[in-house]
Order: C-alpha cells, then structure tokens, then sequence
C-alpha cells in the first residue's frame, strides 16, 4: 500500500487516504515491479501485462486480501477488540499480562506497544494498517500465542484497517468527545464505534459498559451474543467499590472481595471489563480474580511516583480528552488526603479537534489549586496559539491561579518548585510517549523521566 515498498512481482494498492491518494503513486508502483493494482477507479492510460482490479473500497479489499495471504490468522487465535474513547489501552494491557499470568502465550497490539508473548514490537499506531495487522496476527500464530487483545480505534474502523479480522468478541468502554476533527460530528463518532459491534460474527460476544448512556447503543445491532458490565447498574458482571485510596482499589466483584494496586473509578471499570471478558472465555474465576490482584497498570496510566521525603506525589497520565482529565482530577480528589494542593501541567495537541481546548483548560481549573498551560505535541500548529485558545476556557475565577509556559520542560520544572509537603502533581497528555512532536519532528521527551529528576533531586 505504499509505493515506495513495492518490489518485483507485488500486488499494489491504491488507497485513498486523508492525506495522500494512493492512485495517485499507481505509476511509481509499476515502475518498482508491481505486476497487479487494487484501485477504486481505472486510469486512463492503462499499461499492458498490468492486472487491475476495481474495487469499491481499496483498503476493505486489502484487509480480505490480506487475511487470505496470511492463511487466515484471526480464525487460529482467540481475538478480542476493545474499542472506546478512553481505556483501550489499559484493558488490553491488562488482558495481556493477565493472560500470560494464567499461563498462557498471548498477543497484544496496542497505542503502546505490540507484543508477541514477551517479545516487544514497537507500534506507530493505535491500531497498525491491514497488512501490518494481518502479518502480526501471522507471528502470534506461528510463535504459539493462543490468546490475542488488541486495541481497535475509530480512525482503524472508519478506514477498513481491521477489515478481514475474524474477532471472538468485542468490548465497549465508553464514549466521550474525541477525533471531531476526523469524524465531523460526535453522532458520526458514535456510529463508527457500534459498526464494529455490527460486524462482529455471531458465534462472538459483544460486551458493554452500560453505564455509559451509549453502551446499550453500542450493542442494539449486533449479531453477537450481548453482555453487560457496570458499577451503578443491572448487568451481567458487576462490581462496587469498597474502598478507592492511593495505594490502591477495594472492590466487590460478583459478590467476591478483590483488592487491585490500581486506583480510581475508572480503573474499577477496566478491572471489571477484563475480569468480564476473562470470564467470557472460560477463565476460572477465582484464578483470574487473584492474577488480576497482582497487576500493575499501564505504562502513563495513572503512573505515580512519590518523594517520601517531601511527602509530593507526582502523577503521569496520557488524558488527552476532557472526559479522561476529568475523571483522573475527580480520582485524586477523592484520594487526596489532608490539606495539600493539587497542581495540573496540561496542554493540548496539535493538528487535533480544537473544540476540546477551552473545555481541557476549564476542567483543569475546577478541579485543580494550580494550573501550568504548557505545550504538548503541537505537531504543525504553534504552540503559543494552541494555549491561547486553551486560556479562552479559564473561568474569571480561576486566572490567579493559572499560568502559561509553553516550554514542557519549564512547565514540568515549575510545577515541581510549586510543589509543597502532600501536594499532587499531574503531568496530563502524554503519558507513555517518550518524545515531543513539533513540526514534524519527534524530539525525546519522557513526562516521567522528567518529573522523577525534578521530584527527587531538588
């Protein structure tokens, strides 16, 4: 799908991307040795001893095409998808670690990484393009893997990436506004999340957060067998919170005590999920329930570190919605103890939906005692317009206590300086990245590594 890859005697598809049209390359792609091309529309000067082929979708045929010549892999493996605005990451984190623990050889392909068993492959993206998918599930495959969990976004749904991915079941997080800037409207959003419930095979299960007012939407169409999970009503899995501190989650999952290192409400919902869907494949219950104890979370989920010393808790997190931001202030609110101050690093993403700015900003105000707007991966948009338009949701009551720096760095530096004996920082947006992209080019930046040399060495 990408001409500059094609070699002799290949099979060459013209996709039509946001960005770039592949047809557009169809000649380039003769020229390295193609010998067949996918195509939506013929071109006029057609070359003789070429085969093209007119599809009405280029990149759902090469999903198909894709599965075919990697021997169907899906079908060989157990495959769940999660698909949502926030979770998907931890989820499947979990799933995976869960899975090993119970001794089993598992897939995972997700925002972070994709792994085969223990084996690290890096990842570029949420979910990979038809034939990097196709090939890692023919890895998994041939390595062993029985079990596989990968992350399944809108962007992957909408462009037929997952096209020819035969799923075992599929889970429903939530739904919050995101991607507008992809999708147009949030009802278009919602709708390409339930296609993939829509899809999924019969003899599959579809699982769903009904919680969220769109988990029962999620499921209206489906052909698969439905189940539901919840904290707050009639489902088919639930659980409650007993206890929810900085060391950890107190929950009582159908009917049976747990304790988890990880903490908040929603980690509640994403323990319950893989506990849920653990079930839905025949795991024993009490063996899964222990494993699950033991786990950490995902790498920039709610990844905390602490100076014993100066009593300062500092908190990585990748919420980059505002939905997300809000519910990891409203997490420690409810676990911050005495009377120490929460402090918010938080900035937002360029060449992304701008609607989300100004709301991002006044969530970090009604939740936080201080405010840093800085930088986050600006992309090709300048940073300092990027905060302006954040600085148009600081409510008139919230302007002493917010400020900006858009050096992320600075920004993470001050936030430290600010920082007294039981205060909370959050460093909010980027989470496990370990870079900082800005025109184009990815410059190394660890929130983590950063906020650990400033918590601990000053």
């Amino acid at each position: 799908m990408d001409s500059r890859k094609v070699q002799e005697h290949t099979l060459f598809a013209a996709i039509k991307g946001t960005q770039v049209d592949g047809h557009e390359y169809i000649k380039s792609a003769i020229a390295k040795g193609a010998v067949a091309i996918i195509c939506e529309t013929i071109p006029e000067d057609v070359e003789d001893n070429i085969t093209y082929i007119q599809v009405t979708n280029s990149s759902k045929a090469l999903g198909h095409i894709a599965n075919i010549f990697f021997d169907r892999p899906s079908e060989k493996l157990n495959l769940v998808g999660i698909t949502g605005t926030n979770g998907k990451t931890t989820c499947v984190t979990l799933l995976h670690r869960l899975f090993m623990r119970l001794g089993y050889k598992v897939g995972k392909l997700s925002t972070v990484e994709n792994t085969i068993g223990e084996r690290v492959i890096e990842a570029t993206h949420t979910t990979p393009d038809a034939i990097t998918l196709h090939r890692l599930l023919s890895q998994m495959v041939n390595e062993g893997c029985s079990y596989a969990f990968m992350e399944v976004s809108s962007h992957a749904i909408h462009q037929e990436r997952i096209a020819g991915v035969n799923f075992q079941g599929g889970a429903f997080t939530n739904i919050t506004h995101d991607h507008l800037n992809y999708h147009g409207t949030f009802k278009n959003y919602i709708n390409v999340k339930k296609s993939f419930f829509d899809n999924l095979p019969k003899n599959a299960f579809a699982l769903s957060n009904v919680d969220d007012k769109r988990g029962t939407v999620m499921l209206q169409n489906t052909k698969a067998h439905k189940y539901t999970f919840s904290l707050k009503k009639l489902s088919d899995f639930k659980a409650k919170i007993l206890d929810n501190s900085i060391i950890g989650l107190h929950l009582e999952i159908d009917g049976k005590e747990f304790f988890s290192r990880l903490i908040g409400e929603f980690n509640a919902y994403n323990l319950l999920q893989v506990y849920a869907i653990a079930k839905l494949l025949d795991m024993d219950e009490m063996e899964t329930l222990t494993a699950l104890s033991e786990l950490k979370t995902a790498e920039g989920r709610f990844d905390y570190l602490q100076n014993t010393d100066k009593r300062i808790t500092g908190i990585v997190d990748y919420a980059h919605t505002p939905d997300a931001l809000e519910k990891v202030l409203q997490t420690i609110d409810q676990i911050q103890s005495g009377n120490g101050k929460v402090i918010t690093v938080v900035g937002c993403g360029g060449d992304r939906d701008k609607t989300k700015r100004p709301r991002m900003a006044k969530i970090a105000c009604d939740y936080s005692d201080q405010v840093i707007l800085t930088s986050d991966n600006p992309r090709t948009e300048n940073p300092d317009s990027i905060i302006q338009e954040m600085e148009t949701g600081i409510p008139p009551y919230a302007t002493q206590k917010t400020l900006s720096i858009t050096n992320r760095l600075q920004a993470i530096k001050t936030a430290c300086r600010l920082a007294q004996a039981n205060d909370i920082i959050l460093v909010a947006g980027k989470g496990h990245e370990k870079y900082q992209e800005i025109n184009g080019v990815k410059n190394p930046f660890d929130d983590k590594e950063i906020l650990r040399r400033e918590l601990m060495t000053n």
